[in-house]
């Protein structure tokens, strides 16, 4: 792209700047927690708001019974089309569900406020902001009569924070979307390529009740989910030695969430119910680590009374990257790096995203958007949760260059 293009660009999109922060501002106002996952209101909201840009909106609702199934209330997925030409289709995803706010903020979560150049609020930086880097990136692009050849898609959906499947999983399953690339939401200083997996287990352990004061008539659940714990616990210090050779992924994790059971405190509990997380690095078959994981749970029960249940909650494989993906990586840290006047590279994180649906479906995928140089920065899923709103402005010109060079 010329010197002339790319400042063309950089003045579409600084004549926009306030009403690009008013837009991500009125994103944040409008609570999108999951749990619980009533979405479609954030959802109806955002439309809206797009509407007013001149975009027309697709609204496809997820069925409900899908919805249930994935543990959420509502969802609508949104789909714009902008046709330049003919030419490839690269698609801009950003998530709206965000996690709930959860104790210890000093600003209102839902209130937008900006201070020192940050607005703050939950969704702000995960991944609300990237609704509006994508938006106002197509919005220049369309106003600067550059000779494109192509099709931008933005693919808004609801569900990233609980695995994907009714959003991204959903639309390509569905076959409302097939696009060349897809670049999913992510931070201004790298581009990601790689990411964990995922595998989400829940074990019920089925005992016997008894009176406390005949302990010996029952079977203790909580004493054999003791030596389940154990042994999950054992087995996580072994997965320190298996560092992935991506950079930015680390090792293997396990982590107990959650745990329930019992009936009263003079009550032999009769059943005690927990679910873990175990991150599959890239490397690793997701199938494999899951017997893994089933044989560390089988062998603690071994002369046991108690029996153990175990489903299966969710199984994401890891991101990993085609020599297409890399490619797209490629055009995507050439204009970062000029943007920020700092060398942006390729990484991997040690988290999981929806963009790993967009690399199963055959779509090369990679992780870009506003934000800071790690998500600890941002605050990301805790209190005081904030965008520094100059990496908006940086995020928002490098998406639209890429696009520009990609259908260029």
């Amino acid at each position: 792209m010329s010197t002339a293009d790319a400042d063309t660009l950089r003045s579409l999109i600084a004549e926009r700047t306030e009403a690009q922060r008013q837009f991500l501002a009125e994103l944040v106002k409008v609570p999108s927690d999951n749990p619980p996952g009533d979405c479609a209101p954030h959802a109806a909201r955002a439309a809206e708001l797009l509407e007013a840009l001149g975009y027309t909106v697709e609204r496809h609702a997820v069925p409900a019974d899908r919805v249930k199934a994935a543990g959420m209330v509502t969802a609508t997925n949104l789909i714009i089309r902008h046709r330049f030409g003919e030419g490839p289709v690269v698609a801009l995803n950003a998530h709206g569900d965000v996690v709930p706010p959860g104790e210890g903020w000093t600003k209102d979560p839902y209130g937008a406020e900006v201070v020192d150049g940050r607005m703050y609020g939950r969704g702000v930086a995960v991944s609300k902001s990237d609704f509006a880097t994508y938006a106002f990136a197509l919005d220049a692009l369309k106003r600067s009569g550059l000779p494109l050849k192509g099709t931008v898609e933005l693919h808004f959906t609801y569900d990233e924070e609980i695995g994907g499947e009714v959003g991204p999983g959903w639309i390509l399953e569905t076959g409302l979307t097939k696009p060349d690339y897809a670049v999913s939401a992510g931070f201004s200083y790298g581009v990601v390529v790689a990411h964990n997996g995922c595998l989400h287990l829940e074990v019920e352990v089925i005992g016997k009740s008894a009176h406390a004061a005949l302990p010996f008539t029952g079977i203790d659940a909580l004493e054999a989910a003791t030596k389940i714990l154990t042994a999950l616990y054992a087995y996580r210090d072994t997965l320190q030695g298996k560092v992935s050779d991506v950079p930015g992924i680390g090792s293997p994790q396990l982590t107990v969430g959650l745990i329930s059971g019992g009936i009263n405190t003079n009550v032999v509990p009769d059943r005690v119910t927990f679910r873990l997380d175990r991150r599959i690095v890239p490397g690793e078959n997701p199938e494999q680590v899951e017997a893994e994981v089933r044989g560390v749970i089988a062998k603690a029960l071994e002369g046991s009374k108690a029996k153990a249940e175990v489903r299966r909650i969710l199984i994401a494989r890891p991101l990993v990257p085609d020599d297409k993906a890399m490619h797209l990586a490629g055009v995507i840290c050439r204009n970062a790096s000029a943007v920020t006047g700092e060398e942006v590279k390729t990484t991997g994180v040690p988290l999981y995203t929806d963009a790993r649906l967009y690399a199963e479906a055959g779509v090369p995928v990679v992780l870009y958007g506003a934000g800071p140089h790690t998500i600890e920065e941002a605050n990301g899923h805790r209190a005081d949760e904030n965008l520094l709103l100059s990496d908006l402005d940086k995020a928002t010109l490098v998406i639209a260059l890429t696009v520009a060079d990609l259908l260029g």
